[in-house]
């Protein structure tokens, strides 16, 4: 693993690991060579220095003859702990005041505070897990839907780093044969074979254009998809906005325009996260607020990921509709499904206009009907070409891999390109090389101290 590491690892570190504030436990964490001696210097009880790792402790930190708090102590001992070094975690009652005790205590006694993500970055530097499974630490703590937490997991395990390693091992045998080629340039030989190496490239480079896909999809797992409710005043937006919350989040009136302003909440939807965004009617108006309302409307459907035109069957011919939607004028990346309401109400024929058109769901809000059909497209919508749910399927939702990922995909064809018009050996070799360090860069294989603290910075200081 090429790493430069200028960071010190002689230093213990210590944080709180909990969030501040009060309550029941905080657990305060020291890691590094003295983190066992120093907390044996405060701990009254068992000496800590004669005991085995993964055992609890019990006893009071004492700040010489003051009692600060009674503690459990959880010691590990390195290499077999989170960081890979002498572990102790402190569980205290959980007052300010007797965590900030307890860290001055312990700087006192020579321990330093943790930088952000310090003990995160420690256990990647000791070799405990690589970059992608690092950054994984801190999407798993972020996760708040089944899907994040799924795919995050599935990165922090390593599936995700095991299918880039694969990727590269492939590219490095034909490079080292390109690398060779060079130092016997004189003689004009080849040693990688080309249509061997050409086929190489298209299947990896394949692999590679699949997981760039799956960044769209994972964007949204992580991010959520923020769901525009668009259409005409007295479509029945608020009303379907309630019937998609199970709530009465939006007032309901037969009074048009009575949403002036823009009401938004979220929903998770088969692990997936909506955050639905409930409008003002599209219409001409000479109301001052309704018309503010309006143009705010007309710039969040700019803004959306998704919209959701919300029509009245009874009210609209399919004609008027398509130029609702085109009034709209969206960018072409942002899908917009058709939703016709008052199902319940409509007539056979008024029904039978918008059966037959495609990206129309038909239901009626105000009963239910339809609703899960609808949920069922927007989730087909936004899946793409659909997720695995078993977890077998790696999906990227960083978007320093996907960036990599671009890179690499960019040189990678650059030597399909060099080998297709008979490029030299040394730029195809320079183009490979280049591929492989955007592949090394995700898993860390590849780095540098400006890209590690760029990446621990953004965890908690305890992690």
């Amino acid at each position: 693993m090429a790493l430069p590491l200028p960071v010190s690892l002689t230093d213990t570190i210590v944080a709180l690991s909990t969030p501040p504030g009060s309550g029941a436990i905080a657990l305060v964490r020291l890691s590094g060579p003295q983190a066992i001696s120093i907390t044996d210097e405060v701990f009254g009880g068992k000496r800590l220095r004669d005991q085995a790792g993964h055992t609890l402790h019990f006893g009071t930190i004492r700040d010489g003859s003051r009692i600060i708090d009674e503690v459990v102590i959880s010691l590990f001992r390195g290499p077999n702990s989170y960081t890979k070094e002498d572990v102790v975690e402190i569980s205290a009652h959980g007052s300010d005041f007797i965590v900030q005790e307890l860290l001055a205590l312990l700087v006192r006694r020579g321990a330093r505070l943790a930088e952000a993500g310090e003990f995160t970055k420690r256990a990647f530097l000791h070799g405990a897990f690589d970059l992608a499974q690092a950054e994984a630490v801190a999407d798993l703590i972020a996760a708040d839907s089944a899907l994040s937490h799924q795919v995050a997991m599935q990165q922090m395990r390593g599936g995700f780093s095991q299918e880039l390693r694969d990727l590269r091992a492939r590219l490095v045998q034909f490079a080292a044969l390109l690398e060779l080629e060079l130092d016997f340039g004189e003689e004009d030989v080849e040693f990688a074979d080309r249509t061997g190496l050409v086929q190489l490239l298209q299947e990896v480079q394949a692999l590679v254009r699949r997981l760039l896909r799956s960044f769209e999809l994972g964007n949204v797992i992580k991010h959520g998809v923020t769901t525009v409710i668009a259409g005409r005043p007295n479509a029945g937006k608020s009303t379907l906005l309630n019937a998609l919350l199970n709530e009465e989040r939006a007032i309901v009136s037969e009074v048009a325009g009575t949403t002036r302003d823009l009401i938004e909440d979220e929903v998770s939807l088969d692990g997936i996260r909506f955050r639905f965004v409930d409008t003002a009617g599209l219409r001409d108006t000479t109301d001052v607020v309704e018309s503010i309302g309006v143009e705010r409307t007309k710039k969040r459907v700019q803004q959306a990921a998704l919209v959701v035109y919300l029509f009245d069957i009874t009210a609209t011919t399919p004609h008027q509709l398509e130029a609702e939607i085109e009034a709209l004028q969206l960018p072409a990346a942002v899908p917009v499904l058709a939703v016709g309401n008052k199902l319940d109400v409509a007539s056979d024929a008024e029904i039978a206009a918008f059966r037959s058109r495609s990206g129309t769901v038909l239901i009626a809000a105000s009963r239910g009907d339809g609703l899960d059909e609808l949920r069922n497209t927007l989730l087909n919508l936004v899946r793409g070409e659909g997720l695995d749910r078993t977890g077998s399927s790696t999906i990227v939702t960083n978007v320093r891999h996907a960036r990599s990922l671009e890179q690499a995909a960019h040189h990678l064809d650059a030597v399909l390109t060099g080998l297709a018009t008979g490029r030299g050996t040394e730029l195809l070799a320079a183009d490979l090389r280049h591929a492989l360090s955007d592949l090394g860069q995700i898993t860390g294989e590849i780095s540098n101290d400006d890209l590690l603290t760029s990446i621990f910075t953004q965890f908690c200081i305890g992690k």
